[in-house]
Order: C-alpha cells, then structure tokens, then sequence
C-alpha cells in the first residue's frame, strides 16, 4: 500500500508469474510452460543478416512481415491479423476493445472460474464487469454454460489453463452461434501442441465476432522475444488498432518482427520441434500413470498430473522445490490436488520422473 498508488493499484491483485529463478541458480524450470528447444535456426540467420543501422527508424506500426507470415499459415488476409507485444498485450487490448466497462452496462464478460489467472485481472484492471463460470467436476468446460446468459464478451483459453483440456471445434462453434451480438475471444496459446485439433482460427470468415489470439512463446520457441497476435475479422483488427494506438503504436520492435516472421517462415521445424514435445508428454504421462498419478488427456505443452493418495500436490511440489525441480501449484478448489508440469527435455523429464519416483517410496517407505 501507498499514498501514492492511486486507489485501483492499491486495491488490484496483479497477476502472479511462474516463479524465476535466481542468477545462477540451476534449476530444472517446468513451472513456466517454455518450450524446451530453441528457436529455429532461420531466426539466427535472421540475426545476422539484420542491419543494425536500422534500429534508428521506428518500426512498421501493423508488423506487416508478421501479419504476411501468420496469414499465409492459416490461410487468412494479412488485414486479418493483429500483432503486440506478446498475446498478454493483444489479450489486455482485446479486453478494452471488445468488452464494456462496468458504469457502461450490466453485462458481464464470461470466463471460466478455472482458466488463465490473467483474465480477472485485466476485468477488475479496466473496471469490466466479469462473471465466473464453473468448469465441471471433470475440469472440462461445457458450452452449454456459455450460452443463454447475457455478457458483453467471452474469453476462453483452449486449449484451457491448467487444466491442458482442449475444447472440440463444435464446442467453439456451439458457444459462437449462441452469442452472436458479443465478441468471442478463443486464445490458442498451446493448441499447437493438440493434437488433432482444429483451430478456431478457421472459423474467422464465418464468424465475425471471433477473435482467436495466439503468442509465439510456446510453440515457436521465442518467450524471450515478446510476440503475440490475433486472428479476427477485419472489423475486430481495426479496433484492437483504435486501442492500440491511443496506448502504443509501435508494440513490436524491428528486430522482433523479423524474427518472428522468420520463425513462422519454418514449419518443418514447427513440426519437428511440436512432434518431440507432444513424443515426451505421452512418455510421461504414462511413466507417472504407472506411479498412480491420474490426469486428463493433455493439449497442451504441460500436463496437470494428480499424484496418488500418498503425497499430496502441495508437498511434492516443495520436495522436487527442494531438489531443484520447478513444477507450478495453484492453492485454489478444484486444482489444489495437482501440479502443472511443463513438457522439457527428454533428460530433463527424465530427471522428473526420477525425482518423483523417489518422493513416492521415501513416503511409501516411511
């Protein structure tokens, strides 16, 4: 608290990141959802060729190479597409875009009460009414419950967060068809690593109050960049750009433009590098299955993992804490019972397992 913060900062409960550790502290980091591998090598190829004297020049206001590379992608107009700095920037601008403030209406925007922890936070942050949804005893998320119920927008992360459930696209459709007169925010943060999944992001010619917002910090290999965007109809973009430049015209740096598109320029390596993750989550899955662990089938580059009746989530978490080993906790109901497990390296997950397989006789031995 501060006489000097004024009475919304004060008041406001930010959100909270992934614990990072300390300068030279060497940990196994799976609490944070990064993609084990680096970027692919047509970004450090970008990084050479890079002239440097054209740091001095602001950089093209729409990331105009991005937007060509994410439409080409996914078959969509480059006027289709949106860039930020980062997805949590394109979310924080959809919220003030698209969803109205509490004195406006009495409409709330709807999220589920399990879901990014980052959604509430911007309701109270721009003062936009927000109404909880209960996901189902399962974790899953029933359209059903998004429907029939006056707001002013919906927001869902699919696949969601923590849980690592994926929504089908007739789910999606389902919750589109029945809210027609408000925006629909589908954020794709980790559907890349769904497999099957059809992204919302088809859905863009037919729905134009859909908004699918993606970043390039999970699967492309680039959280340290800053990159994120949305896909929606051409309407939605010119109003994130209304909001973005009354805030930030220039949100994505010269340098990061280029590597991003020479990032999304890659797909074999997209696919190689998805391919591997998704190859050690089923591995895992099933190694702390046999262990008794139990958790739903994963979309995501992270699982959230159940352990058995002998330790709880909480206590592990410390012990693998203790052993250097970061995994995430969330101390709320429903999901106080398991861990978020980001996907590593196969030597990093190795040493997981082996960690947990310990914890597990240690207590069993006791």
């Amino acid at each position: 608290m501060s006489s000097f913060w004024n009475s919304k900062i004060n008041e406001i409960e930010p959100y909270t990141a992934g614990e990072q550790p300390k300068d030279g502290q060497k940990v196994i980091k799976l609490n944070t959802n990064e993609n084990p591998y680096p970027p692919s090598p047509r970004c450090k190829e970008a990084l050479l060729d890079f002239d440097m004297s054209t740091l001095r020049l602001y950089p093209n206001t729409d990331s105009k190479a991005v937007c060509e590379a994410v439409a080409k992608v996914d078959n969509v107009k480059p006027e289709n597409v949106f860039v930020g700095n980062g997805s949590d920037e394109v979310l924080a601008l959809c919220w003030q875009t698209f969803f109205e403030k509490k004195e406006n209406t009495g409409k709330s925007v709807l999220i589920p009460d399990i879901s990014y922890s980052f959604y509430p936070v911007y309701s109270d942050f721009y003062d936009v009414r927000a109404e909880k949804v209960a996901i189902k005893e399962d974790l899953t998320i029933d359209p059903d419950d998004f429907t029939g119920r006056e707001n002013c927008g919906i927001a869902i992360a699919n696949p969601n967060a923590p849980t690592s459930i994926c929504m089908p696209i007739e789910s999606i459709r389902k919750i589109l068809d029945n809210n027609k007169e408000s925006v629909v925010i589908i954020d794709e943060a980790y559907a890349a690593f769904a497999e099957g999944y059809t992204s919302a992001a088809t859905l863009i010619g037919e729905y134009r109050n859909l908004v699918v917002v993606r970043t390039m910090s999970k699967s492309y290999g680039l959280a340290g960049l800053r990159l994120g965007y949305a896909i929606a109809d051409e309407e939605l973009i010119e109003g994130l750009k209304r909001a973005r430049d009354s805030f930030n015209s220039y949100p994505a740096d010269r340098l990061a433009q280029t590597l991003a598109a020479a990032a999304l320029s890659d797909r074999e390596y997209f696919e190689k590098t998805r391919k591997a993750v998704m190859d050690t989550r089923k591995r895992v899955m099933q190694e702390l299955r046999d262990m008794g662990f139990t958790m739903p089938e994963s979309g995501a580059n992270f699982i959230f993992a159940k352990p058995p009746v002998s330790i709880t989530a909480e206590t592990l978490y410390k012990n693998l804490k203790a052993k250097g080993i970061l995994v995430r906790y969330f101390n709320k109901p429903l999901i106080r019972e398991s861990l978020r497990i980001t996907i590593g390296t196969d030597e990093e997950m190795d040493e997981l397992v082996k960690a947990v397989r310990e914890e597990i006789r240690n207590v069993q031995e006791s």
